[in-house]
């Protein structure tokens, strides 16, 4: 997996993500939505050689972006915003991405969690928590949105454990094996500020 920060920054190989901070402070969905949609755009029109204008950005019913055209493009998406920083994945198969805030001042909702999930946050020591419920959510989010669905089922039907620093393993009983996914953190005056994660379908 490559992470990149420029969005004029071509990857070597996919999957990749950009996470790219900007000045932009979207006050509601639909700036969000453009925000993330030009970048993704300028981001998918590097990669695919084309003109900008020949790229595309639509939304399938469940709200989830994709190349709308060219359409014989296998180019596979997704999108996020988070306090002014946007992340785009780019694929071959189906992929998700979220970044998520660490909030040290709010406790995290437990009760949204799997058991397992709960249990592993428990060992984790206090001022360590608000970064590996950050990390652990982000990732959540990036596999609802790889599987297409959202969180049009329960967020604690499946689990997610943190596999190190980076690695996560998802655990759902509606497919054969773990998925695996990676998780990037950011700093901000030398404290952790967002984690970022993303999901590649197998």
């Amino acid at each position: 997996m490559q992470w990149l920060s420029d969005p004029g920054a071509r990857a070597s190989a996919l999957p990749a993500v950009w996470l790219i901070a900007t000045d932009a402070r979207p006050q509601g969905l639909d700036e969000r939505s453009r925000l993330r949609r030009g970048l993704g755009r300028t981001i998918a029109t590097r990669w695919l050689g084309l003109d900008e204008r020949e790229v595309a950005i639509g939304h399938d019913p469940a709200g989830q972006p994709f190349i709308e055209a060219p359409v014989a493009s296998r180019l596979r998406l997704s999108l996020a915003t988070r306090s002014g920083v946007v992340a785009v994945a780019l694929a071959e198969r189906a992929v998700g991405v979220d970044v998520e805030t660490v909030n040290a001042d709010t406790p995290p909702p437990l009760a949204l969690l799997h058991p397992d999930e709960r249990g592993a946050l428990a060992f984790v020591a206090e001022r360590e928590r608000p970064v590996a419920f950050a990390r652990l959510w982000a990732a959540k989010e990036a596999y609802v949105k790889a599987l297409g669905t959202g969180f049009s089922r329960p967020p604690e039907s499946f689990a997610v454990t943190l596999d190190g620093p980076i690695h996560v393993a998802i655990r759902d009983p509606q497919r054969p094996a773990p998925v695996r996914g990676e998780t990037l953190l950011t700093t901000n005056g030398g404290q952790v500020s967002l984690a970022a994660a993303v999901v590649v379908l197998g």
